[in-house]
């Protein structure tokens, strides 16, 4: 297990399209989620992971398992978001991200996210070297 101490996050830039809106101009609040899990898609990118290519080859999903989600306030139209992702917590079968939605320096939502690794339907341990990838250095 290992956790994240003072790593900086991955940032993940993504601009408010009309289609993302209510009739209003305002984020539909299911498009948040849209939003971080893209932002957790660039992350194992960034630490050159696919998530294709893991299950194709250790046959391992990663899924939401558990997700704790806040709106501070609304983003609109137009508006250029950054969604910043920290590693918190890494254990055998799961990861613990820190999830957040800015517009400069203002946090409209955030999320508590467990991401559990899946094989054949059941937990299974996060392979050592995705592990290490994804660890915080020491």
């Amino acid at each position: 297990m290992s956790e994240s101490g003072d790593v900086p996050p991955h940032v993940f830039p993504i601009r408010v399209y009309y289609e993302d809106t209510d009739f209003s101009g305002i984020v539909y609040h299911a498009n948040y989620l849209r939003f971080i899990e893209r932002a957790r898609t660039e992350l194992l990118r960034e630490f050159d992971l696919r998530q294709r290519e893991i299950h194709a080859g250790a046959q391992i999903f990663f899924v939401v398992a558990r997700m704790n989600i806040e709106f501070h306030r609304p983003a609109h139209m137009d508006d250029l978001l950054t969604v910043e992702t920290r590693v918190e917590r890494i254990a055998a079968a799961t990861l613990d991200l820190d999830q957040r939605v800015k517009r400069g320096e203002e946090t409209l939502f955030t999320a508590r996210v467990l991401i559990a690794a899946v094989s054949g339907g059941r937990a299974c341990r996060i392979p050592r070297d995705i592990r290490e990838k994804l660890a915080p250095p020491p």
